[in-house]
């Protein structure tokens, strides 16, 4: 019984429309692509011994790929960050707008760039600390500002 479940025999959409001919799968327990399947199929049917394609696989570059290697070969720490967060830039980001700039003006050579764009970027990450106030101590003191200071009095607490 087992042996019938081998990806060696028949399809997936074949094994699934044998379960609903013989009743063992019921027509609402039907997978969602089943219908779509059935209406569009593909040009060649996905089995396990038909042979791969030969084609060759084109290889994608970026123009900021270049500037995102040389970013990770300059800075090895990243830090921690949000990917859901899409409002603010990665350091990597500001990274390649750093050096994008630089290279427009074309007034320095291409190691010049990168050493100035990853000073920027340093001092722009320090200023955002600065201003965010990030350290343990601040948020400490923030904390404890936002606080309100009230005066109880123990015997006040247990009155009927």
């Amino acid at each position: 019984m087992a042996h019938s479940r081998l990806e060696k025999i028949g399809t997936i959409f074949t094994r699934t429309t044998g379960l609903l001919r013989s009743g063992a799968m019921k027509p609402e327990d039907k997978p969602l692509w089943y219908e779509i399947y059935q209406a569009f199929p593909p040009k060649a049917e996905p089995r396990f011994d038909r042979p791969a394609p030969n084609t060759s696989v084109r290889d994608i570059f970026y123009p900021e790929d270049v500037v995102r290697a040389k970013f990770h070969k300059l800075s090895k720490t990243q830090g921690s960050l949000n990917l859901l967060d899409t409002r603010n830039k990665t350091h990597c980001q500001l990274f390649i707008e750093i050096y994008n700039k630089l290279k427009e003006d074309g007034a320095l050579s291409e190691e010049k760039i990168l050493d100035t764009a990853q000073i920027k970027l340093e001092e722009m990450i320090q200023q955002e600390k600065l201003s965010k106030g990030t350290g343990l101590l601040s948020s400490f003191t923030e904390a404890k500002g936002k606080q309100e200071t009230k005066n109880v009095n123990i015997s006040d607490l247990f009155k009927p």
